[in-house]
């Protein structure tokens, strides 16, 4: 059902990442690549491509989906089943990316910085990291709606006929470990008039841009440059925009 979200597949993050794993060369290594929505269209564009993702269902759709492209996509692209707080492929890359918020998964800063140590791990000296995560609006985090479903998508329909309209609902925050919980909740149809609710529950912790910089800092990063969106527009130049670090692997 992912694929078929339409917020996924209008996004327009993955021709910024395209470009930059294509200025970087292989090999490109891309955590939380789930269904190749960004790591498919890097392969077709020439570029070696390792995605490791801790999900086996999301590895296997997009392994079906890969299977679908001509052998030379595929054989640019390995797959891994692996958690990004310890993953290990034995390869340096020349680029590491964590498109769209993957690494808010993690919950504390011993996963933080767990994770970022093994993508030093596996950076060339002068190797960038491109971290992707959401600006913390403020007036949303004091004002924001707890407990009740909101902001209803417009209907997206499956291959399989089934229709699916989209809500989501805020169940929890925390302002002390900045961290919120959260249901997507899909009002699905099916053929033949037959309704349900399907729900997935999970929990993001949002983090500032000189909490962001610090975590980075301490792991052995030096930020370049910090993008407000996918057009490379400055931080700053719209709120709350999006929070992308480009950052340099320093050596020692």
């Amino acid at each position: 059902m992912y694929d078929h979200v339409g917020p996924y597949r209008s996004r327009p993050d993955v021709a910024f990442f395209l470009n930059e794993a294509v200025n970087a060369g292989s090999p490109v290594v891309e955590l939380g690549c789930g269904t190749g929505r960004v790591l498919i269209p890097i392969a077709r564009a020439g570029v070696e491509i390792v995605g490791v993702d801790s999900s086996p269902h999301m590895l296997s759709v997009c392994r079906e989906r890969l299977g679908r492209e001509p052998e030379a996509v595929q054989s640019r692209v390995r797959l891994v089943h692996a958690d990004m707080r310890r993953f290990d492929v034995d390869r340096r890359f020349t680029l590491a990316t964590i498109p769209f918020r993957p690494f808010q998964h993690l919950l504390t800063v011993d996963d933080q910085l767990a994770c970022l140590a093994a993508i030093r791990r596996h950076l060339v000296d002068g190797g960038r990291l491109i971290l992707d995560i959401f600006n913390p609006a403020l007036d949303a985090l004091v004002n924001g709606l707890v407990g009740e479903e909101h902001g209803e998508e417009a209907e997206f329909s499956m291959p399989d006929g089934r229709r699916v309209v989209r809500r989501q609902k805020t169940v929890a925050t925390d302002r002390f470990t900045q961290v919120n919980d959260f249901e997507l909740i899909y009002y699905v149809t099916h053929p033949g008039g037959r309704e349900e609710r399907l729900v997935h529950a999970f929990s993001l912790r949002y983090l500032f841009r000189f909490e962001a910089e610090h975590l980075l800092a301490r792991s052995g990063f030096e930020v370049e440059q910090v993008y407000a969106d996918y057009d490379k527009s400055p931080y700053g130049s719209t709120y709350p925009g999006e929070l992308i670090f480009v950052a340099r692997a320093t050596s020692g």
